[in-house]
């Protein structure tokens, strides 16, 4: 079975794109510069009290009983929207045994185990895991350290303990249940009495009511998810963990060295939730006020190398409880971030603030370029798939149609760089003009003013020729965003590509085309008014140096920045051969044979 790798596959591949798009940018500047010898010259965190301890010391319900739950809750939310009415505390309400009970519709199969009334296993069944096998979104190692999905966190370690491993009495158990359909499970020892009631459709959202009482009073147990998610097994992939949350139209993306551990958030939420590069878990509160989302944060031993299993490191692990004391209702969606799923999830909100889960999908910042080349028509990936259904081949299509819509940007800069060529000599003469004077003199400022006299006489802009270069830089960070973003793309194939969201394997064909098309490119473009030394860093030592951090990046976006280059390679031949590409031909051959001949 293919091995697949996380888009995050290699530490710092996204710190390194970022330092090649700058070191790109300061090259480009740079140049500028050294011609300037012919130029002017979240809600407030707060930690809740923990909630004071508090001491605490079978028979399986029927199907009746869940139906009896479930008309209740109909009508205690009707009118005033009223909450669960509390269980009443027995002298002992706990199952004899262990046992398990199955959920499923035709997105995912839950396991629930009456220890704790948790989840076991959460599987998604049109994803697949890195060896090919049905995707369980439940990190075994980290849940048994730190708890199963669905478990209640408390302030009291003792109370957390005894809640999520004290046998609960299910309405349903050994025997699979298929959605729509509920499950209570029910749990009682002396004063301390608790219940939980799902709620399963046909979607990714299930609705959760938790009641948690200790003699009578309200107890600080919040339903969580504290354990990461399933489809993380690289140091890459905790990582790219976040903490996210929603209110109205303002949204935070929180990275785990922003989230300290046990911190309680309290306020206004719309939704809450932790997820990593494809999955989530976001809880809905059915009212948003008021809320406590306590932010979880540990570690995990992670093998860093298969061949050595002796040698880890530690990676983090992110969770997350969200509630109120005593009475909790809300949704929590466990899926994709995938803009359909996360788009038919709606969320109560103000008019005019995102009514859906779409902000789940985080493009970035600079999600204004990712998220329309992903999903608008006529120029959106995901558009284009439509017709291919193929996201390689939508790649290049989408590549094409970049290329030629960036085309004038290419003939503005041929111009303009035949503009300075003009002007160069003009620009040496007031130089030389003024060379006496040291660069302290008052005098220098008449030669600064002479030049951009010139400057807007001839109609030059000095950094206009390095503009369609400076434009390339955000698509090129929009589409890494978008790669890493996009769900679709995951495990996505193209010809010899077996996932364009992860570095290609051998025989690494597209950093070696990128890395020679950016070369003939480069040599190709005139390069107006350029030093020879650092025209050979433009045309070699920028090539090499892109080729070295995209070795490691996602096939897509190699894909889309050697096709981009081929592509302008094409535009530049037929460009160098029109009048305007010619008169800067032989104008750079005048200025070499006169060079030549001093």
């Amino acid at each position: 079975m293919p091995e697949y790798k996380s888009p995050q596959s290699e530490p710092g591949t996204e710190r390194n794109l970022l330092l090649g798009l700058l070191l790109m940018a300061v090259v480009i500047f740079g140049s500028q510069f050294f011609m300037r010898k012919y130029m002017p010259q979240q809600p407030a965190s707060t930690t809740h009290p923990a909630a004071p301890a508090q001491s605490t010391s079978s028979t399986t319900a029927g199907e009746a009983q869940a139906a009896a739950v479930i008309s209740a809750r109909s009508s205690s939310q009707q009118g005033s929207g009223k909450q669960p009415q509390q269980p009443v505390a027995t002298a002992s309400r706990q199952a004899a045994s262990e046992s398990e009970t199955v959920v499923e519709n035709r997105l995912y199969r839950i396991t629930f185990s009456n220890r704790g009334a948790q989840v076991k296993h959460w599987v998604l069944k049109k994803f697949q895991d890195d060896q090919g096998q049905p995707l369980d979104l439940v990190n075994a190692s980290a849940s048994a350290k730190y708890g199963f999905p669905l478990s209640l966190w408390t302030y009291d370690q003792a109370l957390r303990d005894k809640l999520n491993s004290g046998l609960f009495v299910p309405s349903v158990t050994g025997t699979t249940i298929t959605a729509p359909a509920a499950l209570v499970f029910e749990f009682s020892d002396g004063g301390l009495a608790v219940r939980k009631t799902f709620h399963f459709d046909d979607s990714y959202v299930i609705s959760l009511d938790v009641s948690a009482f200790q003699n009578g009073a309200p107890l600080y147990a919040f339903p969580a998810w504290p354990s990461g998610f399933g489809d993380q097994a690289t140091l890459p992939a905790y990582a790219a963990s976040q903490f996210e949350y929603q209110f109205n139209s303002e949204s935070e993306h929180l990275a785990p060295k922003k989230i300290p551990g046990g911190d309680t958030r309290h306020g206004s939420f719309n939704w809450a939730g932790i997820s990593g590069s494809y999955f989530g878990a976001i809880f809905i509160p059915d009212n948003p006020d008021n809320l406590n989302v306590v932010t979880l944060h540990n570690a995990i031993e992670v093998v860093t190398d298969s061949s050595k299993p002796n040698e880890t490191k530690p990676a983090d692990v992110l969770g997350l409880a969200v509630g109120r004391p005593g009475e909790t209702t809300e949704r929590l969606f466990v899926g994709p971030k995938s803009l359909d799923a996360a788009e038919s999830v709606p969320v109560p909100t103000i008019v005019g603030a995102e009514k859906d889960l779409r902000a789940v999908v985080n493009f970035g910042s600079l999600g204004l370029i990712a998220r329309p080349l992903f999903a608008w028509r006529f120029i959106g990936l995901r558009w284009i798939y439509g017709f291919v259904h193929n996201w390689g081949w939508s790649i290049v299509l989408q590549t094409i149609l970049i290329t030629i819509i960036l085309l004038p940007l290419r003939i503005f800069q041929m111009k303009s760089a035949l503009k300075m060529q003009k002007a160069a000599p003009q620009i040496k003469a007031i130089q030389e003009k003024y060379k006496k004077y040291s660069m302290r003199d008052p005098r220098k400022a008449d030669m600064n003013k002479e030049i951009a006299d010139l400057y807007k006489r001839e109609g030059v802009n000095p950094i206009s020729g390095c503009i369609p270069l400076l434009v390339q830089l955000p698509f090129l960070w929009a589409y890494y965003r978008m790669l890493s973003t996009a769900i679709d793309l995951r495990q996505a194939h193209w010809l010899w590509i077996h996932d364009l969201s992860a570095a290609e394997p051998f025989p690494f064909l597209l950093p070696i085309i990128m890395v020679v098309s950016m070369f003939l490119m480069q040599k190709m473009t005139p390069q107006a008014g350029m030093d020879p030394a650092q025209q050979r860093m433009m045309t070699v030592m920028m090539p090499l140096m892109m080729g070295f951090i995209f070795f490691k990046l996602a096939a897509g976006l190699n894909l889309y920045y050697a096709e981009s280059n081929l592509i302008m390679i094409v535009q530049q031949a037929i460009m160098n051969r029109t009048g305007l590409g010619r008169e800067m031909k032989e104008l750079a051959a005048k200025r070499a044979r006169k060079k030549n001949s001093s």
